[in-house]
């Protein structure tokens, strides 16, 4: 895995840029879905989300994107001290579709990022700009496929690609490796290292795939509804709070 740009963060984020999200709350009639959440997303960084199952990953995620009211603060901040919104790329989990679907990759991506109706003839100049999205995480050769008959892999980088026009900010995927088999995996995952090299991009993914946190992830938080542990993916794996949360002694040689 490339070396994280910033080097150690741990003293704060002057000259960086961060996300940061301090005293996160998310009430939900009478259920609390987070509380007192909190944690910085560097630029350049891979940060795993885990927990389990009902621990509010998703529900993070949709705060951030700005989809539920919450109590705290989620501040987008750049070079030098100045804030905006950022913009953000996400990846849902994979969606549905029919083997028999007759709509291509194109027809799909063309209709995500343009107004053109997809029931005429595809004009060249927003085929080449199609091509060209995907070309950044190297599916130029799906352009044509059937959505239905892309496998996992190829179906994430498809969504991968969307996400990542307009160029965002902050790239966000829910459950990536889920329903991608161990190639796809390791391919996805170079995929992300290389995309947060070349665009100085932050990505924060969810996942419960242990085995690769200790390559891939600069950071790893543990949340069960408040952050219980974050830190590099060695601390985390070995922390006691981990081995509560999921029975698991992974010590320190990883899984």
């Amino acid at each position: 895995m490339s070396v994280h740009k910033h080097g150690d963060l741990s003293s704060g984020c002057s000259g960086s840029c961060c996300l940061r999200v301090s005293g996160l709350g998310v009430d939900m009639g009478d259920g609390v879905l987070l509380r007192d959440v909190s944690f910085h997303l560097h630029c350049g960084e891979i940060v795993a989300l885990i927990g389990p199952n009902g621990a509010g990953k998703s529900t993070l995620f949709k705060t951030i994107l700005g989809q539920l009211s919450h109590t705290g603060e989620i501040a987008f901040e750049r070079f030098g001290g100045g804030r905006e919104r950022p913009l953000i790329g996400y990846v849902p989990q994979s969606p549905a579709f029919d083997r028999g679907d007759p709509v291509s990759v194109l027809d799909f991506f063309a209709a995500a990022i343009s107004d053109y109706p997809v029931f005429l003839p595809i004009p060249r100049k927003l085929r080449e700009r199609v091509k060209t999205c995907l070309e950044r995480v190297h599916a130029g050769e799906l352009i044509d496929k059937r959505m239905g008959a892309l496998s996992g892999g190829e179906l994430q980088r498809v969504l991968m690609a969307m996400a990542l026009e307009p160029l965002p900010h902050i790239l966000i995927l829910d459950e990536p490796l889920s329903g991608v088999d161990i190639d796809g995996e390791r391919q996805l995952l170079d995929m992300l290292d290389e995309i947060r090299t070349a665009y100085d991009l932050s990505i924060l993914l969810s996942t419960h795939d242990f085995s690769t946190l200790r390559q891939y992830a600069d950071k790893v938080i543990l949340l069960r509804k408040t952050v219980l542990k974050v830190g590099k993916p060695e601390e985390v794996l070995s922390s006691r709070e981990f081995q509560e949360v999921f029975h698991l002694d992974l010590g320190k040689g990883g899984v």
